[in-house]
């Protein structure tokens, strides 16, 4: 019997997923340079011809892993949508970044040592940066709302913070507090 049109995007969406797992995991293991598109393919158990089915180029590739994660990241700052943080998003928003990370190690592997790639960066930042300034503008006025001198500059240390933490964790998440400093960091900025 062939196949429905439904189940072929099921498959498809199947074959994807698989793909972009294989390409962060090795992407975030190997590093970008190393991993070829064959090597994704082999990994993945399918061939090199079907990759480009899916994906134009390992750029492409490298795009779409940062940007599925960037997405998942996200979704968790202002889940209603309407511009505005509360305290309770705010929690829900450390809670569910804390909780990616644990999950998701690999991603951040891949998240910090493409900022440390100026080529890649360059690459990820043309296509991703433009997600920021909406978010950073959402976190500014949660600060201005609890009455913060420099609601910018609260960001930005905010920000920075959170970025120091996770990248300490991906080091060694054995032997990171994570769990005190999620609490250190709502007790703090809640």
């Amino acid at each position: 019997m062939p196949r429905t049109e439904s189940q072929f995007e099921e498959i498809r969406e199947q074959k994807t997923a698989l793909i972009l797992a294989t390409a962060l995991e090795l992407f975030a293991n190997e590093g970008y340079y190393p991993t070829s598109i064959s090597k994704i393919a082999e990994k993945a158990g399918i061939s090199k011809g079907l990759m480009y089915n899916y994906f134009e180029s390992k750029e492409d590739l490298i795009l779409a892993v940062i940007g599925k994660g960037i997405r998942e990241l996200t979704e968790h700052l202002d889940p209603d949508h309407d511009g505005f943080l509360t305290s309770e998003e705010f929690e829900l928003f450390i809670n569910g970044n804390f909780r990616i990370l644990q999950e998701n190690l690999d991603y951040w592997k891949l998240y910090f040592s493409t900022m440390m790639q100026p080529p890649v960066y360059k690459l990820v930042k043309a296509k991703y940066l433009h997600f920021l300034p909406p978010l950073q503008q959402i976190v500014e006025g949660y600060f201005e709302r609890k009455g913060v001198n420099d609601p910018q500059l609260e960001a930005v240390f905010f920000d920075s913070l959170i970025d120091g933490i996770f990248l300490n964790y991906v080091m060694s998440p054995e032997n990171f507090p994570l769990d005190k400093m999620k609490s250190l960091i709502i007790n703090r900025f809640k």
